[in-house]
């Protein structure tokens, strides 16, 4: 046996340990960011966007505050709240609709305050969903008429209350009336979350629990294989 076994057996575990993160999709970014991304406080978030800096994606958290709303089913005052049916298609879920309700908001720390540009909110919305789950035959009027009335959908309610406390990550400008705010760039996404970092990761997880164990384990146990793997290489080469 020679150093080259370990050195490729580590380089494997680590490769399929980053495919099994990729699999994720857009929520493995979202929650690499997440976990990654420097705080600074909504102050110097502010004096950023009235620098002109675009070039600083950041993370700031606070709470929420508006000057309108508009309640749910529980009366619970909200800014946002997107609705998406999906439709079962193979191995995932097909988008049939996607509504959205909004009302402009900012994120405030004491007196210091900074906008968000919602309609930049895709991916980067991280909150407890809503979630009812039927099948084609419950809204025959919302399914293509082909359908089978036996295929699961699926009705996904993601909302921001007034009352809530946030984490937001973005890159601060200028709105076109001058105002601060918080916007997508620099290539990443804008990210929204009403929950903990921790609780954050569980929900991009979602059904997939096991799968960032499973990625831990590879990309831990290919980093061993390989420091052992280059340090046989150099002992033989030193011996």
């Amino acid at each position: 046996m020679t150093p080259l076994w370990p050195l490729l057996i580590g380089l494997l575990a680590l490769a399929a340990g980053v495919a099994v993160l990729r699999s994720f999709g857009p929520r493995y970014r979202v929650g690499r960011l997440l976990s990654s991304t420097k705080s600074v406080s909504i102050g110097d978030a502010v004096a950023l966007a009235r620098a002109g800096d675009r070039q600083r994606y950041i993370r700031i958290s606070g709470r929420i505050d508006a000057e309108d709303e508009f309640e749910d089913d529980a009366h619970s005052p909200l800014v946002f709240r997107r609705t998406r049916l999906l439709l079962r298609d193979g191995g995932g879920w097909r988008p049939l609709e996607d509504r959205r309700e909004t009302v402009p908001f900012e994120i405030h720390e004491g007196l210091d305050g900074i906008a968000v540009l919602d309609a930049d909110l895709e991916d980067g919305l991280v909150v407890l969903p809503r979630e009812s789950i039927g099948t084609a035959a419950d809204v025959p009027d919302r399914v293509p008429a082909s359908t089978d009335p036996r295929t699961p959908v699926r009705l996904l309610v993601q909302q921001v209350s007034s009352v809530e406390h946030v984490i937001a990550l973005g890159v601060p400008s200028l709105g076109p009336d001058g105002t601060p705010r918080l916007v997508a760039g620099l290539g990443r996404p804008l990210i929204l979350t009403t929950l903990e970092t921790g609780e954050a990761m569980r929900v991009l997880a979602g059904d997939h629990a096991r799968r960032p164990l499973a990625a831990a384990i590879l990309l831990a146990g290919g980093l061993v294989f390989v420091t052992f793997g280059l340090a046989w290489a150099v002992a033989d080469a030193i011996l």
